[in-house]
């Protein structure tokens, strides 16, 4: 019989950073959880930002559409701004 999911209240994080209005700089993103067991779609969103595994770090232009791509996998991402 196939495994079916079971959400747990006290997984995950309790509360995530606030994105904010995109800067004129540079973002850094890190992958800090896997992709593993969540939906197709928010795989293919950490595929588009570059992520491929966990752990993984890109360095990315901010604007407003990358800014909504890590507004959906905030709780597997932490977003540092870069001192340039």
């Amino acid at each position: 019989m196939a495994r079916t999911f079971v959400w747990h209240r006290t997984r995950g994080p309790k509360k995530t950073e606030p994105v904010g209005a995109p800067t004129k700089g540079r973002v850094l993103i890190e992958q800090v959880r896997s992709g593993i067991g969540h939906p197709k779609k928010l795989r293919a969103t950490l595929d588009a930002l570059g992520l491929r595994h966990h752990q993984d770090v890109v360095v990315k232009q901010d604007s407003a559409s990358l800014r909504g791509m890590i507004k959906h996998v905030r709780h597997l991402v932490k977003v540092t701004p870069v001192k340039e």
